[in-house]
């Protein structure tokens, strides 16, 4: 199994970046892929998911109404579309895979393969 991060930089408070999950060496559609992130000195957290055997997508309070996630099953793909970005949302983001959810669950130790991650910086 490998996931690469990709998309990750520098961007002014209130702007966009969109970060892309590539994933190979397992079954695409048979994992949930979750987008976690970790600041530093801070614990990591766990903002979205989808795909596999998860019946919708769903997102944390932190970022729910500025992030999208999304997916493409051709490419073996996920995209987190992150708008309106903030200071706060300075951090290294990781995509990861699961194939034991029915259900987003945005916990860490659910998650079975990580990619290296992609570090995103917000400036104010």
């Amino acid at each position: 199994v490998q996931l690469v991060e990709s998309g990750g930089g520098w961007v002014q408070a209130g702007g966009s970046l969109r970060l892309t999950c590539t994933a190979s060496g397992f079954t695409f559609k048979e994992y949930a892929i979750g987008w976690f992130r970790q600041a530093p000195g801070k614990r990591r957290e766990g903002i979205s998911c989808i795909g596999g055997r998860l019946t919708r997508p769903d997102y944390s309070d932190s970022v729910k109404g500025r992030f999208t996630i999304s997916s493409d099953s051709t490419k073996n793909t996920v995209y987190l579309q992150m708008n309106n970005l903030t200071p706060e949302d300075t951090a290294v983001y990781y995509c990861a895979a699961t194939p034991w959810l029915s259900v987003c669950v945005m916990e860490g130790t659910l998650y079975d393969d990580w990619g290296q991650g992609t570090q995103v910086t917000v400036s104010s």
